[in-house]
């Protein structure tokens, strides 16, 4: 599979490995990030190897250590712009729409892209990485949090919740849910499913009385 990767040589610059003042190749570091995400899609980032990525790539290893200096972090910067950009921002007007949009596009990449298995595999892989989980946090987790916080601002705003609303609980709530049965894979992610976990949500926050 051959995926071009957005914006692959703005993300580089500022991934974990680069040096400041030395000279980059924006043809390089597209070359890298697309061959990571087809090898971490056939195959997961624990059997991927920074060998294979530059064999495919076409770049020596010491040009990817020289950006990258772990391999969960090359794997981090290749999943990332993908990511971020199938999560886009919602405004339908509601916040159930809002949550339900939002929702619906994480359920859709995970499940339909390759971003699942990269995901899945990236979460492993951070339980044992220091690095790799700070990394994880500053450039996905809180990113992701933050654009979808700006959902329950706005629900504040109309009255639609109360301004005293745990945002971070409704955040967990919300991303947990999904996470849980991707990584447990016990039950399936359906249309349903989403739908049902909004409700709970939303029952759990707004006012008696509000209209669902």
């Amino acid at each position: 599979m051959s995926r071009d990767i957005p914006g692959a040589g703005n993300l580089a610059e500022a991934g974990g490995g680069a040096q400041r003042g030395r000279p980059r190749s924006h043809e390089a570091d597209q070359a890298i990030l697309t061959a990571t995400v087809e090898l971490l899609a056939d195959r997961g980032l624990s059997a991927m190897s920074i060998e294979e990525v530059a064999a495919r790539a076409g770049v020596g290893k010491t040009t990817i250590y020289r950006r990258w200096p772990s391999k969960g972090l090359l794997a981090l910067d290749a999943f990332v712009t993908s990511f971020r950009e199938a999560q886009p921002p919602n405004d339908t007007g509601t916040l159930r729409g809002d949550l339900l949009a939002a929702l619906h596009a994480w359920v859709r990449a995970v499940t339909q892209t390759p971003m699942g298995p990269m995901l899945t595999s990236l979460i492993a892989e951070a339980q044992h990485d220091p690095e790799l989980r700070g990394a994880w946090r500053d450039r996905v987790l809180e990113p992701l949090r933050v654009q979808h916080r700006v959902m329950l601002d706005r629900a504040i705003e109309r009255g639609e919740i109360p301004a005293s609303v745990d945002r971070d609980v409704v955040l967990d709530l919300f991303f947990g849910a999904a996470e849980h049965r991707l990584l447990l894979g016990h039950l399936p992610i359906t249309d349903a499913f989403i739908d049902a976990v909004v409700d709970v949500i939303l029952a759990g926050i707004q006012p008696a009385g509000s209209p669902p």
